[in-house]
């Protein structure tokens, strides 16, 4: 008979299978337990992190809602003069590393947005005045950073001229009004629409605000518009106008613009024609004259355009420029 002492009996061999299966099944059960461990620390870690941000934002929230007065105002302007000297300190010390600098200009637009807050509360214009929080904005129009500080000056300036807020308090709006007239606030905009560039889409809109501190100015205090004209703005205006550009809000914005410059305003209407803006008018008209506009804001612009130039043409000069370039034709023409 064959030795079968040899062959382990099919008995033990079975026991054997299944305590290997347990051993394996416990190291399983173990390992998918620290799994759920890891995953368990890592949901805690993930709702401490959460509750953290969720309580930061709770005392940032009450940090903004802390109520504005003299005290505040002053603080904010104060952080906004020690940044505005810093990152001028930074660009003097190193010109060519924007790294070095780019962080104080980041800072320092963060502190513009805030003083956003202060347009809320026009009885407070006077301290911008006398803590010569103006001047430096003024002066920061200029500024090499057009998309983080001039642009930003800019939306501040517009909110801060809103015309609504103005006549909340005419006592904080003239003092502001009077600073932003004696530092030559419309020639500085001028130079800064000079460099920007419309087809970026943050300078596009930094240009509309431009447009609106302008009017919201000529709104509130009328007698500013042949100063405003005379520092550069109607010429660029009529090149704005001329500009071979597709029709959009800006260019609706300046024929606005142009026809408050020019109401009742013989100083403005002669600056007009020396700058041959007669011609300027005439050649936009002339865009009308085989088809009417297209959209209500062609309609508006076309609207513009003819106040400005009936308005112009309450000056003998500017008569005999708009018969010099065929003007009468050009009507003619037009009420076909």
């Amino acid at each position: 008979q064959p030795n079968r002492g040899t062959k382990r009996p099919r008995d033990e061999e079975e026991e054997e299978i299944k305590a290997r299966r347990k051993q394996a099944s416990a190291r399983e059960h173990s390992r998918h337990r620290e799994e759920e461990s890891v995953a368990l620390e890592e949901t805690d870690d993930e709702k401490k992190k959460l509750l953290q941000i969720i309580e930061r934002d709770g005392e940032e929230e009450e940090e903004e809602e802390e109520p504005l007065d003299e005290s505040s105002v002053k603080k904010m302007i104060l952080t906004f003069e020690k940044r505005s000297y810093k990152n001028q300190e930074l660009r003097i010390k190193f010109p060519d590393n924007p790294e070095k600098f780019m962080e104080s200009e980041l800072d320092l637009n963060d502190i513009i947005q805030e003083m956003h807050v202060i347009a809320t509360m026009p009885d407070l214009y006077h301290l911008l005045v006398e803590l010569n929080a103006v001047q430096s904005l003024l002066g920061l129009l200029g500024h090499d950073n057009t998309a983080h500080v001039s642009i930003a000056v800019v939306d501040l300036l517009q909110e801060l001229t809103d015309i609504d807020t103005l006549h909340e308090s005419e006592e904080g709006a003239e003092v502001l009004i009077d600073a932003l007239v004696e530092g030559q606030v419309v020639a500085l905009l001028v130079q800064n629409l000079e460099r920007l560039d419309e087809s970026v889409k943050e300078e596009a809109d930094g240009v509309h605000n431009t447009l609106a501190i302008v009017e919201n100015m000529a709104e509130f205090r009328p007698e500013m518009c042949t100063e405003a004209a005379q520092q550069g703005l109607m010429q660029w205006l009529l090149k704005r106008l001329k500009a071979k550009m597709p029709f959009d809000a800006n260019k609706l914005y300046c024929s606005e613009v142009l026809a408050i410059l020019l109401q009742n305003n013989d100083d403005n209407r002669e600056l007009l024609g020396e700058l041959d803006g007669i011609d300027v008018l005439l050649q936009q008209l002339s865009v009308f004259k085989r088809h009417n506009p297209s959209t209500a804001e062609e309609q508006e612009m076309m609207e513009n355009l003819f106040d400005s130039l009936c308005s112009c043409l309450m000056l003998s000069s500017n008569r005999d420029r708009f018969l010099k370039g065929e003007g009468l034709q050009l009507m003619n023409l037009m009420l076909r």
